[in-house]
C-alpha cells in the first residue's frame, strides 16, 4: 500500500513514493523545472488567466502523471496522495478559482465579478480530478491557506521549523522564484512574498539549473587565485568538482566530478566570492565580461544583473517587513531559510549579499517544508486536523510588496546597486531621501545551523529520477502564417516551432521552456498578428 507526498513548487514538481505500512520513502521524482510557461508564480497565473484554466490544470495533471509513472508502480495501490504548494498552484491542481489571486483590492474584484476563494483543507477522491484510471483508490489530501493569498507552502514553512514557537522577532524565508515569508513578532505575523524570479533557482542565467545532479552548488577559494568548484552528486550530496582558474579557465586539478551547470546558490557562492576577492569592484561589472566556473559553464555580466534582481527583490522585502512591523533591524533574532536554495547555500556567502538578513543574530537552515509536510500527511492522516487547528489559529497580516512604497524605494535602490553598480555611500543617501533608516550594518559574526545536508534528506532506495524533459507540448491553429518563421527565430528559449500539417499551419511550444508572460517575443515580432495565446490548447509531444 503506497502514499504519495506531492509539492508543487514555482520552480518545479517534487514527488516522493511512501510504503504506508513502513513509512519508508521509497523513490523520488522532481521536475527539471515548471511545466506552465514562465519563469515565476505570478506568469503562471498569467497564462492560466489568459489562456484557460482548464488548459494550466491539464498541463499541471499531465506533468503529474509522467512523475508518477517514473515510480513504476501499478498506481492502483497509492492509496493516499498529500500536495501541498502555494495558492495558485493548489488553485491550479484543483481546477479552481484562481482571478481572487490574480486582482488586488476589493473595487476591482468588484468590477469583474469575483470573490474571495475560501481554501480551506480538502480530503477527495482523486477521481474527482484524475480520472477513474490514474488513481482508482486513492484520496487527495490538500491543507488549508491561511488565508486566500497566504498558502500551504506558508503554512508549511511555519509549522515545519520551530518559527511559530520563538519568543523573539523571528523570520522565516522559503527562498524560490516567489519567495514566501513570515515575521513574527509575539503573537503576531506579518506574512509577504517577493517575487523574485527564475535566477535564485539557477534558472534564466546562461549555465542555470535546478538543484540536481551535476548542478555547481557552491564554491570556495582553494590555492591562489584558483576556486574550488563543488556540485551535487546523484545522491544530493556535495563533492569536490575541481581547482579552476575564473578568469582564465585553467583548471588545475580535478576531482572525478563533472559539472553540468550552476544552481541559484552556486550563483550566490561565486557572487560573493568574487566581491569578497575584488574580481567584482561595482557590479555587474566582470573580469572579461565573465566568470568561468568550467568547462562551457560561465557566469555573464548578464547574469550578475539577473541574480541581483532576485537577490534585491528578497533583500528589499526583508527590509520592508522590519521597517513596517514597527521594530528595529537589530531586534531581529532568528531567520530561518527554507527551500532548496535555503538547504544548500552558505549561509555566510547568503549573508554578505543580503539574500538572508546580515543583521539577523541566528540563523537556521531547513530543507524542502512544503514536501516535509505532504510527507507528514500521506504517512498520518490524522495530522491534518492539527493543521487545521494551527492554521485557525494563526492570525496573521498580509504585506502586499506590490502596494508598498517602501518596498518600491528599497528595490529601486537594490536595481541600481546591481544593475549599474550605484556605490553603497549613494544608496544610503537615496534611502535618507526616502524617509528611510540606512542599510543595515552585516554583523560580523552569527550563530549558524544547518538542520540537514540536503533540500530532500532521504530520497529512497529507488533513488533520485529527474524528469529533464516534460514534453508537453502546448499548439495553436496560425491561419494568417506566411512561415517567415521570424518567431522561431527570436524565441530565445528554442521552445516554438512552426510545423505544417494537412496543408494547416500550427504553432507548437513546449510548456516548459516558453518563458510566457516574461517574453512574449513571438507575438510581437509576427507581421500577421497570426499567433493568438488565448486558443492554445495541450497536445503530446
Amino acid at each position: 500500500m503506497y502514499g504519495i507526498a506531492l509539492d508543487l513548487g514555482t520552480s518545479g514538481f517534487r514527488a516522493q513514493l511512501i510504503n504506508l505500512e513502513t513509512k519508508e520513502t521509497l523513490k523520488t521524482v522532481i521536475t527539471m523545472g515548471h511545466p506552465l510557461p514562465g519563469g515565476n508564480v505570478m506568469d503562471h497565473l498569467d497564462f492560466a488567466i489568459t489562456t484557460g484554466e482548464d488548459v494550466a490544470h491539464a498541463v499541471i495533471l499531465e506533468t503529474i502523471r509522467r512523475m508518477f509513472l517514473r515510480f513504476d508502480i501499478d498506481l492502483s495501490g497509492v492509496k493516499r496522495l498529500a500536495v501541498c504548494g502555494n495558492p495558485i498552484q493548489l488553485s491550479l491542481f484543483q481546477n479552481i478559482e484562481i482571478r481572487d489571486l490574480a486582482y488586488a483590492g476589493e473595487n476591482k474584484q468588484r468590477m469583474l465579478g469575483v470573490q474571495n476563494v475560501k481554501r480551506d483543507a480538502r480530503v477527495f477522491p482523486a477521481s474527482e480530478i484524475f480520472g477513474e484510471k490514474d488513481l482508482p483508490n486513492c484520496e487527495v489530501i490538500v491543507p488549508p491557506a491561511i488565508k486566500h493569498e497566504i498558502g500551504a507552502d506558508a503554512l508549511a514553512m511555519m509549522l515545519e521549523t520551530d518559527f511559530l514557537t520563538q519568543p523573539e522577532p523571528s523570520l522565516v524565508t522559503d527562498y524560490g522564484t516567489n519567495a514566501e515569508m513570515a515575521l513574527k513578532i509575539g503573537d503576531r505575523i506579518i506574512t509577504a512574498s517577493a517575487a523574485a524570479g527564475p535566477a535564485i533557482e539557477g534558472q534564466g542565467i546562461s549555465s542555470g539549473m535546478l538543484a540536481s545532479p551535476g548542478a555547481i552548488c557552491d564554491v570556495k577559494p582553494a590555492e591562489g587565485q584558483h576556486w574550488r568548484i563543488m556540485v551535487l552528486d546523484r545522491e544530493m550530496e556535495k563533492q569536490n568538482a575541481y581547482l579552476i582558474h575564473p578568469v582564465t579557465g585553467e583548471i588545475k586539478e580535478s576531482y572525478g566530478y563533472e559539472a553540468a551547470g550552476i544552481t541559484g546558490t552556486g550563483v550566490i557562492s561565486a557572487f560573493a566570492l568574487a566581491l569578497k576577492s575584488g574580481l567584482i569592484e561595482k557590479p555587474p561589472n566582470l573580469p572579461n565580461g565573465k566568470l568561468i566556473l568550467g568547462p562551457g559553464i560561465e557566469i555573464t555580466e548578464k547574469d550578475v544583473e539577473e541574480a541581483g534582481k532576485a537577490i534585491g527583490a528578497i533583500r528589499a522585502a526583508h527590509m520592508t517587513l522590519i521597517i513596517e512591523s514597527g521594530i528595529k533591524y537589530e531586534d531581529l533574532e532568528y531567520a530561518y531559510m527554507s527551500g532548496a536554495s535555503g538547504a544548500y547555500v552558505d549561509a555566510e556567502d547568503a549573508r554578505r549579499l543580503g539574500a538572508v538578513p546580515g543583521f539577523a543574530k541566528r540563523i537556521v537552515q531547513f530543507g524542502n517544508t512544503s514536501l516535509a509536510l505532504a510527507r507528514e500527511l500521506v504517512m498520518d492522516k490524522s495530522r491534518l486536523d492539527d493543521v487545521v487547528r494551527i492554521a485557525r489559529k494563526i492570525t496573521a497580516d498580509h504585506l502586499m510588496m506590490a502596494t508598498s512604497d517602501t518596498f518600491n524605494n528599497f528595490y529601486l535602490c537594490e536595481l541600481s546597486y546591481w544593475t549599474m553598480g550605484m556605490p553603497l555611500e549613494m544608496y544610503n543617501q537615496m534611502l535618507e531621501l526616502y524617509g528611510l533608516p540606512s542599510l543595515p550594518k552585516t554583523l560580523e559574526h552569527a550563530s549558524i545551523e544547518k538542520r540537514v545536508r540536503k533540500d530532500i534528506e532521504q530520497v529512497g532506495p529507488g533513488g533520485l529520477s529527474i524528469l529533464k524533459e516534460i514534453g508537453i507540448i502546448l499548439e495553436v491553429l496560425v491561419e494568417k502564417c506566411i512561415y517567415c518563421k521570424k518567431c522561431v527565430k527570436e524565441c530565445p528559449e528554442k521552445a516554438l516551432e512552426i510545423v505544417e500539417i494537412d496543408g494547416q499551419r500550427i504553432a507548437k511550444y513546449d510548456s516548459q521552456k516558453c518563458l510566457g508572460t516574461s517574453c512574449r517575443r513571438c507575438i510581437a515580432i509576427c507581421p500577421e498578428n497570426a499567433i493568438d495565446i488565448t486558443k492554445l490548447k495541450i497536445t503530446a509531444k
